[in-house]
């Protein structure tokens, strides 16, 4: 008998065991199942992830907005200002708020005074910004519409938010780039983006913003 003979024997008698075997069948199922079922956990893992990105950037942004909309309340002064102080805290609870996103290297915020101008319409009377993504804001930069009626406001085209006359709108935008834990290369690139807008609070010095503090500009 040759030694080839013999393994040719061996092997057929394995297969017939393996076969028979019950252990042996699930063995094989189970290294089928598992690289799917760990593909499928994972990819769920990812696309939840995914999901609260959103429902965290919505929530900035809405947060900044009321924020923004609270600054000087309460002031005993006839006319309370906005200071580049008060900004700065309202980004500074924003980063706090966004805690684990890393907003600073991967995001944007924008926040926008939507006021009307002499003429009656919209302007950006001041602009300030938040984070190192160069990205900027979809409806106009600081200045935009200082004249004129043409500027009619700041969100999508149609449904645009407007300041009346003695009050404003503070406006904010939110970009995010998306840090998957590991399909990056499946999603690919994934940009958030969100919008809020509230109304002041109460009346406040529309002039434009005032020391002392940084300003957090938007260059």
């Amino acid at each position: 008998m040759t030694p080839l003979f013999r393994l040719r024997r061996r092997t057929r008698i394995a297969a017939r065991h393996l076969a028979r075997s019950t252990r042996g069948a699930v063995m094989l199922e189970m290294a089928f199942a598992i690289p799917f079922l760990v593909l499928v956990g994972f990819g769920g893992l990812e696309i939840a992830n995914l999901t609260l990105a959103h429902t965290r950037v919505s929530q900035l942004g809405l947060n900044t907005a009321d924020n923004a909309a609270r600054i000087a309340a309460g002031s005993n002064l006839t006319q309370p200002q906005v200071r580049e102080v008060d900004i700065n805290e309202v980004f500074a609870g924003a980063e706090r708020q966004a805690a684990g996103l890393d907003l600073e290297n991967n995001g944007r915020i924008i926040l926008s005074s939507l006021q009307r101008n002499d003429d009656g319409g919209q302007t950006i009377k001041w602009q300030r910004c938040y984070g190192n993504m160069e990205v900027a804001s979809a409806y106009g930069v600081e200045g935009t519409g200082a004249t004129g009626t043409d500027f009619k406001g700041m969100g999508p085209m149609g449904r645009e938010v407007t300041a009346v006359a003695g009050t404003a709108i503070m406006f904010v935008e939110v970009t995010y780039e998306y840090q998957p834990l590991l399909f990056g290369d499946w999603l690919g690139p994934r940009t958030i983006r969100s919008t809020a807008a509230y109304n002041i609070r109460e009346a406040r010095d529309l002039s434009g913003v005032k020391s002392p503090g940084t300003p957090a500009t938007c260059d």
